[in-house]
């Protein structure tokens, strides 16, 4: 009898133990908690990696996609520093105070364009929780007008225990401004290149980290972008591959995209934007095709550099437990650089080697020359490559690169906010290679992170009260389930979006960063389930919904403080 007894209750001790294993404590049946790598990368479109239908060579990112799970409705904020702020606090840009960029700063709460004391950063969670918290990128998240003097939202005053990188936007790749290690502000040295020093300095701080002590870290590439730089040796890996055009390239990606179970059968190709030619009658063929060999070479510099911190995680037997987040922080970049029209001379203290601190590629500016005095070549016919070149690869190749979509960085609608989103995590994850369409957004990272590493996001934090946080965990489409979330909002500069399940509400303005009356109805309503292209507006034909969701979307646009605008919005 006593043995029985104990049987049962053996059985019944198991059974509560098996039951009580939910994924939210998962991380305690695992080895240790896991090491969590959040990869970030700059103005790519939907369509730049191969597992999402491009020709670039990227087997390293797509190893990941096979060995794990890939999202493909899966969402940025459209733009460079309020996808960071979003991504670094689970909230949504305005929260964190990062409404439009943080080279522009106004009185209103959402765009005070420095990251707000208000928000808590992955850094700082991750920390609390006896993480060692690593950086190596590009920051773009503290006041860039007060540079160098205010240093209360550089990366270690915000989680971060070693950190390498800029603050600024953008900048040379062969000489960026503002390239630091910690707080110090530094020079680079010979032979370098940002994409390969960020991942150098990323495997330095992974081989660095205290053995059986988890790590977080972010790692925010500036591939790919502009100015459009890269060493010649990569370049001509490319030679020849863009010679058919974008509008044949653009229909082998759309092609590959299907075959990949990316985007539905119901999916269309987006027509050309207006301004762009058929490849047959573009006249400069030659710079046209130079200037996308050279994107795609930075692309895969930055697979590449991806490749060797998986082989240092694997050398560290760390890879099992490590997850790795993918994507980017918005669609492909149409912005065109004009012809260096600036008289920003050389200091002789950059001559000698100094570092830039706050120059002029802070200003949003081209540089006039390199530090070794050449000139700066920009404008269209400027064949892109070298340190002496500082040129953007244009709307025709942005088309191409957020196939299907239309439009791009800035705008709301899938070109400028669709981003690929890859999670890798073998001992946690056993799908391989699967697809999920359950729709996330940037938001959602902090929350799942908080999940799977058993975190607690705090209510106060430094003497400052925290934003409850907005993301949903993506947990649940790890084993397919669906993410219980009614909507998700956007705006930037006045282009608005909402979506609820498969409907997208989305407008965009006549003119950037100016809402006028013109365009407080002129609302687009997609079914997305049936037209992820947005190529069919079916406003007129459900009026009631289009009032349902824009009544919402000014709720929000309040509450999240996306509203009032800074800017003029009554002309």
């Amino acid at each position: 009898m006593r043995s029985i007894r104990c049987d049962k209750i053996f059985f019944l001790v198991l059974m509560c133990l098996v039951a009580g294993i939910t994924f939210s404590q998962s991380n305690k049946a695992i080895s240790k908690k896991p090491n969590v790598i959040v990869i970030l990368t700059d103005d790519m479109g939907f369509s730049d990696i191969g597992c999402f239908g491009s020709e670039i060579k990227t087997p390293n990112i797509d190893k990941l996609a096979a060995n794990g799970i890939s999202f493909t409705h899966f969402y940025n904020t459209a733009r460079c520093s309020p996808s960071r702020a979003s991504l670094m606090t689970g909230l949504y840009p305005h929260q964190a105070g990062m409404g439009f960029l943080s080279n522009y700063n106004f009185d209103e709460e959402g765009y005070i364009d420095d990251l707000s004391k208000k928000a808590v950063t992955m850094a700082e969670v991750f920390k609390q929780a006896g993480y060692a918290t690593y950086m190596s990128g590009k920051w773009h998240m503290n006041k860039e007008k007060s540079i160098p003097n205010d240093r209360s939202n550089w990366p270690l005053q915000r989680g971060f225990d070693r950190f390498f990188g800029t603050l600024i936007g953008s900048g040379s790749f062969y000489d960026p401004g503002t390239l630091m290690s910690d707080n110090t502000f530094i020079a680079p040295g010979k032979d370098f290149y940002l994409t390969n020093a960020i991942t150098d300095n990323a495997v330095r701080f992974i081989d660095e980290n205290p053995k059986n002590k988890p790590f977080f870290f972010y790692i925010a590439y500036t591939a790919a972008h502009w100015p459009l730089q890269a060493p010649e040796s990569e370049v001509q890996k490319y030679k020849g591959v863009y010679d058919k055009g974008w509008d044949e390239t653009r229909k082998l990606r759309f092609e590959k995209l299907k075959k990949l179970g990316i985007i539905s059968n119901k999916a269309v190709l987006t027509e050309r934007g207006v301004d762009i030619p058929e490849w047959k009658n573009e006249p400069l063929k030659d710079w046209q095709v130079r200037r996308m060999e050279v994107y795609a070479a930075m692309v895969d510099i930055m697979d590449q550099g991806i490749g060797k911190i998986i082989s240092t995680l694997e050398k560290k037997g760390e890879l099992e437990n490590t997850v790795i987040f993918y994507m980017h922080d918005n669609g492909g970049c149409a912005e065109t650089l004009n012809s260096n029209e600036n008289e920003i001379p050389i200091t002789d203290e950059q001559k000698k080697g100094k570092p830039f601190a706050k120059d002029s590629i802070f200003l949003g500016k081209i540089p006039t020359y390199t530090r070794d005095g050449e000139f700066i070549r920009s404008g269209k016919g400027v064949m892109p490559g070298p340190a002496n070149t500082w040129t953007a690869y244009g709307e025709e190749w942005a088309n191409m690169s957020n196939t299907p979509f239309r439009l791009y960085k800035h705008f709301v609608h899938e070109g400028g906010i669709a981003t690929p989103l890859i999670i890798h995590w073998p001992e946690g994850i056993k799908a391989k290679g699967k697809l999920r369409s359950q729709p996330g957004h940037l938001i959602d990272i902090m929350a799942t992170c908080v999940e799977i590493a058993g975190l607690q996001y705090p209510s106060n934090f430094n003497g400052n009260s925290i934003h409850p946080l907005e993301g949903k965990s993506l947990v649940p489409a790890f084993t397919n389930k669906p993410i219980n979330r009614e909507f998700i909002f956007w705006e930037h500069e006045g282009n608005r979006a909402l979506r609820m399940g498969n409907w997208k509400l989305v407008s965009k303005t006549q003119k950037q960063r100016k809402f006028t009356p013109a365009d407080e109805n002129a609302w687009e309503l997609y079914d997305m389930e049936e037209d992820p292209s947005e190529s069919n507006n079916l406003a007129f034909k459900y009026p009631d919904k289009v009032k349902t969701m824009a009544a919402l979307w000014e709720k929000e646009a309040q509450r999240t403080m996306a509203k009032p605008w800074p800017w003029d919005s009554s002309k």
